[in-house]
């Protein structure tokens, strides 16, 4: 492992202070990536700030009714959290399908938002990846491909974000916290990660230097139910092959209000909007349900040994929302 240098920040605008001079430093929190990353040989920074005992580990209620969550929290600790099992379902679900027991108890959850993916190239330094070394190559194209992106991809890469609770995150509207040398800003949840265009090294649009501090749930949706669903190869500690986060209002048997996220089919957590304009207003019926999310899914383009995503993420997204519809979602969710 590469030498490197360890700060431990006093406060939030310390740790700011700290990475801005410095264009190898890195945040750590949990450490739960980054420091497999630092074994690989992917990550090498030079300096290291760790930002897990900073006061940002609160759960705390909004004046507008939502909720505001600090970055340093740990994912088991939201999961349980009072407020969000009751509230905020869809998330709690998201975040227990994640990993395993452990790493939930460490992970924080500004880390969890930044992880970055999971594709064997990416990992090893032995292979090209741009993503890794911008113009080597994206080989996962050609070869070991399963698990990657069906959607929003480039002929530079097919990585997929890998993470669960981003995707509930998207459903619910939250928004991202940021600080940094110049001052603070908030950033929607949907648009924090990027697709890789011709700049695959950027998962995020955070700039260097910049620190997650909390992210904001907005008030509930009165009468909603949501719920979260994951397919993987085995039944924990596996990522998802297709997940879907979903929440669904109905009134008259038609659908008032829709929310729908499609994970591990690209860069970012897909929030499905032209399913869900196609659904509001509209019978809610599984045929319309899989009407509109064929209608998203046609933008599509697997590879050659990821097909099988298409379908997959349609049929579970169609039982999501036609459980839900049903009645046997979870009860005044969000």
């Amino acid at each position: 492992m590469k030498p490197f240098r360890y700060e431990r920040a006093a406060d939030p605008r310390s740790a700011v202070a700290l990475l801005a001079d410095e264009p190898d430093a890195r945040f750590l929190g949990g450490g739960t990536n980054l420091v497999d990353l630092m074994k690989l040989g992917v990550e090498v920074p030079g300096l290291l700030v760790d930002v897990s005992r900073l006061p940002l580990d609160r759960v705390e209620p909004t004046g507008s009714g939502g909720l505001l969550i600090g970055a340093t929290v740990r994912n088991s600790d939201l999961a349980a959290h009072p407020l969000v099992r009751e509230r905020y379902h869809v998330l709690s679900q998201a975040l227990l399908s994640g990993a395993s027991a452990q790493l939930r108890n460490t992970a924080t959850i500004g880390g969890n938002l930044l992880q970055r993916t999971r594709c064997v190239y990416f990992q090893d330094v032995a292979k090209p990846c741009n993503k890794r070394v911008p113009g080597s190559g994206c080989p996962a194209r050609e070869g070991e491909h399963r698990d990657l992106a069906v959607l929003g991809a480039s002929e530079h890469c097919v990585a997929t974000h890998p993470g669960d609770m981003a995707v509930a995150l998207a459903a619910l509207d939250a928004e991202v916290h940021v600080l940094s040398a110049e001052g603070s800003r908030r950033i929607p949840v949907t648009e924090l990660h990027r697709l890789p265009g011709d700049e695959p090294r950027r998962d995020t649009v955070l700039r260097h230097g910049e620190l997650i501090t909390a992210v904001e749930l907005p008030p509930p949706l009165p009468g909603a139910r949501g719920a979260y669903r994951k397919a993987r190869d085995r039944a924990s500690y596996a990522f998802a092959l297709a997940s879907v986060a979903a929440l669904l209002e109905v009134r008259d048997g038609a659908v008032h209000d829709v929310r729908l996220v499609l994970g591990a089919l690209a860069a970012k957590p897909w929030r499905a909007r032209t399913a869900e304009q196609t659904l509001v207003g509209g019978p809610a019926v599984e045929t319309a349900f899989r009407h509109a999310v064929a209608g998203e899914l046609a933008a599509a383009e697997p590879l050659r040994d990821n097909g099988y995503k298409v379908a997959m993420a349609a049929n579970l997204a169609v039982r999501v929302l036609a459980d839900l519809a049903g009645g046997n979602g979870t009860e005044g969710i969000r």
